[in-house]
């Protein structure tokens, strides 16, 4: 548990304060200095452009390799190593309140994978306050799967234990404790064992685990590293309603192009690790919303920043947030991103670390607390200044003599062109988003792949709604202190 100092109060009041500092100096300024406001506008929507041309360069080549590695035989790689067989998969799954066919389906499409399940030991972790919903489901999975892997482990998290939040990440520091206690008493050797960490409803493409163990296999220091691959929503994707189709498009090809840039990532949702590395750190802490993240935090700074995370252009699959009607699925989709965009709780705990640690490069520090700065800041306000608040100093310069200036004259003409050029992303994604989605299922009609390009319309809307209010929302609780953070929300998932 993180000590909470004078210090790390104020750590944790900056992400906020910047971000309601630009939108009011951006307000008032834009009535007493507009012209001010109008370069930090063109100059703003200019640095949003190379960002987009920066998204549409390494999504380019990142799907590149995301397609080369699915044709790959890596299960016949993986078989080239005298001692593979020494080396088996743990794989936690959490779950609160996932039905059965939910469970169903991603305990099959581990069998399904391309390596062998007698090298996998499944944990299945429930937890006590909902014990008779998860009791019943945990018994049909044992009994059609426990015979099918390795070990089948079902662990039941205590309600009320100290010093924990409630959520996925106390739960799986109890799966990981209990699981402990099977690797012991099975003698495995910790750094021979590879563990993933998935959501519940997480289907892995069915070469993943060949892939990783490939990369644990030749990485120069497998336990040092997490392994980060490419996160999908396509379970129901084709159901869901056509914002929650973009939004989590919009998560899936940034993570995409981040996995180019493996010196800036983080863990984000399913992921795995090293087993050994997990040990060392206690496992995933137990009174934070962002456990998977967090958790390479925590590696981190145990090994002082010799850790890190190694790309992996391989697909998992999970479920696109869906409810009983669009009104729940809307109030469900913001607080999903609100909790994702709570991961700003991980700045004020990474630079009080910082300063503790002595044998961290200054270079990495100041990279890391830069990139963690830059992205929360920019989530929260780059919708809001790009579709919003840029127009608002050219309404008031047209009520003043400055009106008459060149700049003021071109300044919409630039905006437009500007915006213009950047709508390459918008196509580069819709593009994508075609490629990458499953078959289309019987029910539907042809013409549900034009729906399916014409939703990338909603991308400013949804950008404002689903991406900079809930980065705001959580940014400003984290400012104004414990009594306004967040707890753990459970995402309701939905299939037809």
């Amino acid at each position: 548990m993180q000590k909470r100092t004078i210090f790390y109060r104020l750590l944790e009041m900056i992400p906020g304060s910047l971000i309601w500092m630009t939108f009011i100096f951006s307000i008032v300024l834009s009535f007493y200095r507009p012209l001010w406001v109008i370069y930090f506008i063109i100059v703003y929507y200019f640095l949003w452009l190379l960002r987009i041309i920066y998204f549409v360069f390494y999504i380019f080549f990142s799907f590149i390799k995301y397609r080369r590695t699915q044709q790959t035989d890596w299960f016949a790689k993986v078989q080239t190593f005298d001692n593979w067989e020494d080396y088996y998969h743990i794989i936690y799954l959490p779950t609160a309140g996932e039905s059965v066919d939910v469970l169903r389906t991603t305990f099959n499409s581990l069998l399904n994978a391309t390596y062998p399940s007698e090298k996998m030991i499944v944990i299945l972790g429930g937890e006590g306050r909902m014990s008779e919903d998860f009791n019943p489901k945990a018994e049909i999975i044992k009994k059609e799967f426990e015979n099918k892997f390795h070990k089948l482990l079902i662990t039941v998290h205590p309600d009320g234990l100290e010093n924990e939040m409630k959520g996925k990440g106390a739960n799986a520091h109890w799966m990981g404790h209990r699981s402990k206690e099977l690797i012991d008493e099975l003698g495995l050797d910790y750094e021979k064992l590879i563990v993933s960490y998935f959501d519940s409803d997480t289907s892995a493409h069915q070469k993943y685990f060949a892939y990783l163990t490939y990369k644990y296999l030749t990485h120069p220091d497998p336990t040092k590293a997490s392994y980060q691959p490419a996160v999908n929503y396509n379970n129901n994707i084709w159901d869901a309603p056509a914002a929650m189709r973009v939004t989590a498009f919009g998560t899936v090809f940034w993570l995409m192009a981040e996995l180019m840039r493996p010196d800036r990532m983080h863990t984000f949702s399913s992921h795995s690790m090293s087993f050994k590395a997990l040990v060392d750190v206690n496992f995933w802490q137990k009174d934070i919303v962002t456990d998977d993240s967090r958790i390479f935090l925590q590696c981190f700074f145990k090994y002082h920043g010799n850790y890190t995370v190694e790309p992996m252009y391989i697909p998992v699959s999970m479920d696109t947030v869906m409810d009983k009607n669009y009104w729940q699925s809307f109030k469900n989709l913001y607080k999903q991103q609100r909790r994702w965009a709570w991961g700003v709780e991980h700045f004020p705990y990474m630079v009080s670390n910082f300063f503790k640690d002595n044998k961290i490069s200054l270079y990495k520090k100041l990279k890391f607390t830069f990139n963690q700065v830059e992205g929360m800041y920019t989530w929260a306000t780059a919708p809001i200044l790009l579709f919003l608040m840029g127009r608002l100093p050219l309404f008031v310069v047209s009520y003043q003599d400055q009106s008459s200036s060149v700049l003021v004259q071109n300044a919409p003409h630039i905006l437009e062109w500007l915006m213009g050029l950047s709508m390459i992303g918008l196509f580069v994604s819709a593009i994508l988003s075609l490629l990458i989605i499953p078959k289309k299922p019987k029910q539907y009609k042809r013409n549900k792949y034009f729906v399916m390009l014409l939703q990338w319309l909603l991308l400013p809307i949804t950008f404002v709604i689903f991406g900079s209010l809930p980065a705001i929302d959580s940014q400003t609780r984290l400012m104004l202190g414990k009594k306004y953070h967040l707890g753990f929300f459970v995402t309701p998932k939905a299939r037809k």
